[in-house]
């Protein structure tokens, strides 16, 4: 997917009036900037991660079951270096039963209930971005305003994070220019207790979520 380059932002605001003339306007800012630089993300394997047919007697039955490890390719690429991080919105919102941003929801069974979530984990160690020499993950909870110091450990994207890559182990300036990023990312399923899940006939995993790319 790519993100629209087009970022639009509004501030609404009353001047101090005194209680004896209250003003009856009031102002209307629309910002933004328009960016020559575009990146596309592609996952190998177009995307689907296949765990095919999983015995309910292989399910724990008061704990969730972790699915093995699976692997893909995240390639990202730029017509030009530039500042960016990127984040992942789950398609399938509120049906993870764990609650955190980097959870995603893998559906519902036929009774509504929710069978399980995974999480997708970038390694600094595992990817290359090209023109920097070696790659230190960052990332930031506050929409770009601070970034973490930058180090290698492994970090799973979230839905309201951003992420990042630079080359300065230590930095808390937050990305650096790249044009082209390749990552070996780390997938984890955990399904959901056996006691919780409708297994009275087949349930499909059906997670689902959109990478986006958000220029900086």
């Amino acid at each position: 997917m790519k993100t629209l380059l087009l970022a639009l932002t509004a501030v609404a605001w009353l001047a101090p009036v005194s209680t004896a003339q209250a003003a009856s306007t009031v102002d209307l800012r629309v910002t933004g900037l328009i960016t020559p630089m575009a990146c596309t993300p592609v996952f190998s394997g177009g995307g689907l991660v296949e765990f095919g047919k999983i015995s309910q007697q292989d399910l724990n039955q008061a704990t969730g079951t972790r699915l093995p490890l699976k692997s893909l390719t995240l390639t990202v690429s730029c017509n030009a270096p530039g500042r960016y991080a990127l984040r992942m919105r789950d398609n399938r919102e509120g049906s993870a039963h764990v609650n955190s941003e980097i959870y995603y929801g893998l559906g519902y069974d036929n009774s509504g209930n929710k069978v399980g979530v995974y999480s997708l984990k970038f390694d600094p160690k595992q990817t290359a971005a090209s023109p920097l020499p070696q790659v230190f993950g960052t990332e930031s909870t506050t929409g770009g305003a601070a970034w973490r110091t930058a180090n290698q450990n492994p970090i799973d994207i979230g839905a309201r994070s951003l992420l990042g890559f630079t080359d300065i182990e230590g930095s808390t300036d937050g990305p650096a220019a790249i044009q082209t990023l390749t990552s070996t990312l780390t997938l984890e399923a955990v399904i959901n207790a056996k006691q919780n899940l409708d297994l009275s006939t087949d349930i499909p995993l059906d997670g689902s979520a959109t990478l986006e790319v958000v220029y900086l």
